[in-house]
């Protein structure tokens, strides 16, 4: 009798050190498993979407939801769009003021990436802003802080880098993959920087107009001597600033106009009669709307051509 009490209780023993031992495994077999599947990351602009996209190929799903017809930087997206936000892996953000909406929703702190933190020191303040509106954004200005960072190439590769330390925190086994991506993708815009500065060569001192002030970075960058007036390429400006743009004129004999967007042809003809041409050097803060990133670049290089030839 005191012999099978033994054995049985030997026996519980047993089953207890087995059941331990199925869940607390150790050992260098015992790590979490990595995850796997694609990283879901949201962007608050279409460059960002882009870069994401070549870094992580086939291991991210990136979304940008901002209607095609919207300025992604005054855009707020609905609760529902929100929500997608919230549950991604990754939020990438432009930094530098971008997309003021995403300071007045809660959105995960652990997910939220800003791709310009590491050049802070390079943001460009601006002092002055003329009220105007454009699009469905309602009136705005540009004072504050200048937000279309990418447009100096140079700081794109920097964002680009912030999203690739990044995805390779979270997937730490397709790290391979993730620096064949960036060296790619820097590759392409290192073409770009240096096609442009081929570009202006030693005709910087040109007089140029820009007709939105978003070029803050591209103008640095490439020492530009340039003015800006705050028009929109489908809207007439009023009689008003057609008189201080004469005055600016005055000032700064500019004869090209660069446009964010194919401007309206009354505008043309009536800059053409006034002695000046038009071209457009797309931003690109929202998606093209033939071919991406790469291709709208170099179409603006292009168009670049015909003001520095």
């Amino acid at each position: 009798m005191q012999r099978s009490l033994l054995v049985g209780i030997a026996g519980l023993f047993a089953l207890a050190f087995l059941a331990s031992c199925s869940h607390s495994p150790s050992g260098p077999d015992a790590a979490t498993p990595r995850a796997t599947g694609p990283v879901t990351i949201y962007t608050v602009n279409y460059p960002l979407q882009y870069f994401a996209q070549r870094l992580g190929g086939q291991h991210v799903k990136v979304v940008f939801p901002a209607p095609a017809d919207t300025d992604p930087a005054l855009w707020t997206p609905s609760p529902a769009i929100i929500a997608g936000y919230q549950s991604a892996d990754l939020i990438l953000l432009n930094g530098a003021s971008y997309a003021q909406w995403t300071r007045t929703v809660s959105l995960p702190p652990s997910k939220l990436v800003d791709t310009s933190a590491s050049f802070h020191d390079q943001i460009i303040q601006v002092e002055q802003g003329v009220t105007h509106s454009h699009g469905p954004g309602g009136e705005h200005a540009h004072a504050g802080v200048a937000f279309t960072t990418w447009l100096d190439p140079r700081l794109a590769i920097l964002q680009a880098a912030a999203i690739h330390a990044e995805l390779i925190s979270l997937r730490p086994q397709y790290a391979d993959d993730f620096n064949r991506g960036f060296d790619s993708l820097k590759e392409d815009l290192e073409e770009i920087d240096a096609r442009i500065a081929g570009v202006v060569g030693q005709k910087n001192e040109l007089p140029l107009i820009f007709s939105h002030p978003v070029y803050q970075y591209f103008t640095r960058r490439y020492d530009l001597y340039a003015e800006a007036v705050p028009w929109e390429p489908n809207e007439m400006p009023l009689e008003a600033m057609w008189q201080e743009f004469a005055s600016l004129r005055e000032r700064h004999p500019a004869a090209w106009m660069i446009w964010e967007d194919e401007p309206d042809k009354a505008i043309v003809s009536k800059l053409r009669e006034m002695g000046m041409e038009s071209i457009v050097f797309a931003p690109c803060g929202n998606a093209p709307s033939e071919g991406d990133y790469l291709a709208r670049m170099h179409a603006n290089i292009e168009n670049l051509a015909k003001v520095f030839q």
